[in-house]
């Protein structure tokens, strides 16, 4: 069956909304491949454009994770507006390498020295977490990556070393709040925060997609989703790189 791509991406961005737990998509809707997925995900980039992107090394055969953050949904400073997720502030903590200068969509791609060079600084950052089908819901990997991946948006944080930041295999985190504090020996999925970058600009260039200077890439959480109160200031330290603190409410 053809996959209605409009209608899918649609039904996607109406459930960006408070409180969703839905089912899974509708026949006609639902994505059989990847490159269903990433046509879903173009469809909804046509009505919101994106400032950013989350990206792993492909964890199987058959699977890849690539999906845009849309541009009104990143944000900077000392408080952050989310969905609640079980009336909860659901975050990944992780690097974001923000591109200093344009990558052109390209037939031939990029060498890992271009594309590192494309880096202009990183920075301590959320990713911006929000379960949009329901528990009992068997959605399928393909619906899932349409879907961008439990995004709902990111946070960019301070600055940090970029040497530092490539390094960072591991990294001891603590996220505190008045009520209790957390704590994580942070280890990247893909070894080194940096490795899934040139895979995923060559992988979406060679399809067509464009990459600005200001956009911000993040490539894994060093602990998972780590489920935090609202309305409580928090401070999130990255051990040896850095530490911020920010407040969480509830996005209406």
């Amino acid at each position: 069956m053809t996959v209605n791509v409009e209608l899918a991406a649609q039904e996607l961005l109406a459930r960006r909304v408070p409180g969703t737990k839905a089912g899974c998509l509708a026949d006609e809707q639902q994505p059989h491949s990847i490159d269903d997925a990433l046509a879903i995900q173009q469809a909804m980039l046509a009505v919101k454009p994106a400032t950013g992107w989350k990206c792993l090394l492909p964890p199987a055969e058959g699977q890849i994770i690539a999906a845009p953050i849309f541009a009104d949904t990143v944000q900077r400073g000392d408080q952050v507006e989310l969905f609640e997720d079980n009336g909860k502030a659901r975050i990944e903590p992780e690097i974001a390498f923000i591109l200093q200068h344009d990558l052109p969509a390209s037939e031939q791609g990029y060498s890992e020295e271009q594309v590192h060079a494309a880096v202009g600084s990183c920075h301590m950052a959320l990713e911006l977490m929000q379960a949009r089908f329901a528990d009992d819901c068997d959605a399928s990997f393909f619906e899932r990556l349409a879907d961008c991946m439990v995004n709902q948006g990111l946070f960019i944080g301070p600055e940090i070393d970029k040497q530092k930041a490539y390094a960072a295999a591991t990294i001891d985190l603590t996220v505190s709040q008045a009520s209790g504090e957390q704590g994580f020996a942070g280890k990247h999925p893909n070894q080194l925060p940096q490795n899934p970058l040139a895979w995923f600009i060559n992988f979406m260039t060679k399809r067509g997609q464009s990459f600005k200077a200001g956009e911000a890439i993040i490539t894994g959480s060093y602990a998972g989703i780590v489920e935090v109160d609202f309305d409580q200031q928090t401070t999130i330290k990255y051990d040896g790189l850095g530490e911020y603190k920010v407040t969480f409410s509830v996005k209406a």
